[in-house]
């Protein structure tokens, strides 16, 4: 089994997106994972649901995922818009992360779970993020749990 098929597994991707490498630095501690997806792909418009929409174009993000071991990992892909007929042109949202974060939704899930047992800063010192990331977080899930 390759590293690639290995991670696609891990993180439960499934078609059109697949994990085209993966990088470990150990000088770093880090590990990347590059996400993709095939060219001619078909999406489905964030803002109606209209299935089949074509990319019309694609953006760079990165998101932090749960460590690999000692080392921070972080997930990275090229995301579409896509050209939706009844809404224009659309960014779509991935199924790993929710929108404009830069985190996983994992790595968000950890955070929440920490943030029950200690301090934001206890948890910032471990993950090594700012805790004004992880402030972030958490407003937004008690924000959305009071909703």
């Amino acid at each position: 089994m390759r590293d690639t098929d290995l991670f696609q597994l891990a993180l439960g991707l499934t078609p059109p997106w697949h994990v085209a490498s993966c990088e470990f630095d150990p000088d770093k501690h880090r590990l990347d994972i590059e996400i993709d997806f095939p060219r001619g792909s078909l999406f489905a418009c964030p803002i109606c649901g209209r299935e089949g929409c074509r990319a019309y174009d694609t953006e760079r993000h990165e998101w932090r995922h749960l460590n690999f071991f000692q080392h921070e990992a972080y997930l990275a892909a090229r995301v579409p818009r896509v050209s939706c007929r009844d809404c224009g042109i659309k960014t779509i949202e991935v199924p790993w992360a929710r929108p404009g974060s830069g985190f996983t939704l994992l790595f968000e899930a950890h955070i929440v779970m920490m943030a029950k047992a200690m301090p934001v800063k206890s948890i910032a010192d471990i993950i090594k993020e700012h805790d004004t990331r992880i402030w972030r977080i958490l407003n937004h899930y008690v924000h959305e749990s009071r909703q």
